[in-house]
């Protein structure tokens, strides 16, 4: 018997996220497609669970709801996991992860993914806003720093950090702006790591190329050059070195 049920768009990066953290966590779950074009997100049961109308969404023995995929992936280690790898106990290692997850969140995904897709798809902009995507390149510029001294987002293992990043982070480089090797090369060295992950394409590439192909068609022509080095790599699972 499914007694977890995720709810969402495998477009969705904090979505994508989650199914990282399943995968890892070897959980049993049922995934939910919703076409949020037709606003099955805004049915009334689905309100009822989830008055936010956000995705994800996950649903525990039809009795939990938790939305956010922060709070999704923290709830399904701390109740599921067998070990605290992947989200520290320890006072100090809780909070660097947490703290990268707060820079998914607040810069990586609202501060700039969610302020370029507004500008493509409500603002009709015909090109990438330059300030955003120095933002981006400042952002990925914090990220090599946060891996100089080790192999991922918040230190020496894998935590649930990595799955939040590299979800909105292989979006951002597949759609907008590549991570480039010689500029970034431990950001560049971690996402060739990540893509190394049980079922990543399934879990995560499948659904940032949607999204890519999307975004890219919004673009002009004069945007390909860009990065179609960066959505042909990444295409085939590899990544920019």
């Amino acid at each position: 018997m499914v007694n977890l049920i995720l709810y969402g768009t495998e477009s969705s990066p904090p979505v994508r996220a989650v199914l990282l953290t399943l995968r890892a966590l070897k959980l049993e779950h049922q995934f939910r497609q919703l076409d949020m074009q037709a606003g099955e997100h805004l049915e009334p049961e689905m309100l009822r669970k989830n008055p936010q109308h956000t995705v994800p969404m996950l649903e525990d023995e039809g009795e939990v709801y938790i939305w956010d995929s922060h709070a999704i992936i923290g709830y399904l280690v701390n109740k599921y996991a067998q070990s605290d790898e992947l989200y520290p106990r320890d006072p100090f290692q809780r909070a660097v992860v947490d703290q990268r997850l707060h820079f998914e969140t607040g810069v990586l995904f609202h501060g700039i993914f969610k302020q370029l897709q507004k500008a493509l798809f409500k603002d009709n902009a015909t090109e990438v806003p330059k300030d955003r995507l120095a933002e981006l390149q400042d952002a990925y510029g914090l990220l090599e720093q946060f891996l100089d001294q080790n192999p991922y987002v918040a230190g020496s293992r894998l935590t649930i950090a990595d799955f939040s990043i590299v979800a909105t982070v292989s979006t951002l480089h597949l759609s907008y702006c590549p991570v480039e090797g010689a500029k970034y090369p431990k950001l560049s060295a971690w996402l060739a790591r990540l893509s190394t992950l049980p079922n990543y394409e399934e879990d995560n590439l499948r659904g940032a190329r949607i999204l890519a192909e999307r975004i890219r068609a919004k673009l002009p022509k004069q945007f390909d050059k860009l990065w179609q080095k960066a959505f042909e790599d990444i295409r085939s699972g590899a990544i920019i070195n």
